[in-house]
């Protein structure tokens, strides 16, 4: 099964997650194979740890109606843990993507930004963020990226800041709104004029 870092192509890889039933597998099987995941050397590429995020969480996050078991909490962390890029871009976009309000699922993303994400990988949270039109579902996603208080590129703040600006009018009851401002103008007071 280590060939599978490697040495199996895309359709290959679909049809061996296809087999076992990864998307539904039980959650306490679903840690187990987190776990071996990880020991796997040499590391899973780009592409097949991209198409295992997909497998393994896109249907069980996009389907949360309340918060995610204890289970599911310790693989995504697992995963996220080793690759964390390919994670985001599945999963975070897709949940960008969904329509609705996806409290569980924002909840997820503030959680797994907060405390499991490298920091380059808050930034592509902050970016994946950026893409998309504002809606107060997000704003805790942004409020929790600025909690990291990572050292953002200029180029990253500056889009962050025109957003901001651009969209207010939108925001103009928002508590969460405000209170994005407010951190925004503590954590970067140096850099925002």
């Amino acid at each position: 099964l280590s060939l599978m870092s490697h040495s199996l192509c895309h359709p290959q890889l679909e049809g061996l997650c296809s087999f076992l039933q990864l998307s539904t597998c039980p959650e306490p099987f679903l840690v187990r194979f987190c776990s071996w995941l990880l020991a796997l050397t040499p590391d899973l590429s780009y592409t097949s740890a991209a198409l295992l995020a997909e497998q393994l969480f896109l249907r069980r996050v996009l389907s949360l109606s309340q918060p995610p078991s204890r289970h599911l909490m310790a693989a995504l962390t697992s995963f996220c843990s080793k690759y964390s890029q390919p994670f985001c871009r599945v999963l975070v976009a897709a949940v960008l993507q969904e329509p609705g309000e996806g409290a569980e699922q924002t909840k997820l993303l503030c959680e797994l930004v907060e405390e499991c994400l490298e920091p380059h990988s808050v930034q592509l949270v902050l970016s994946q963020v950026l893409e998309v039109p504002l809606s107060e579902k997000l704003l805790p996603v942004l409020q929790a990226v600025l909690g990291r208080q990572e050292v953002l590129p200029p180029e990253v703040l500056d889009l962050l800041v025109l957003t901001l600006c651009q969209q207010a009018p939108a925001f103009t009851t928002s508590l969460n709104y405000a209170k994005l401002v407010a951190a925004l103008l503590t954590v970067y007071q140096g850099q925002v004029s």
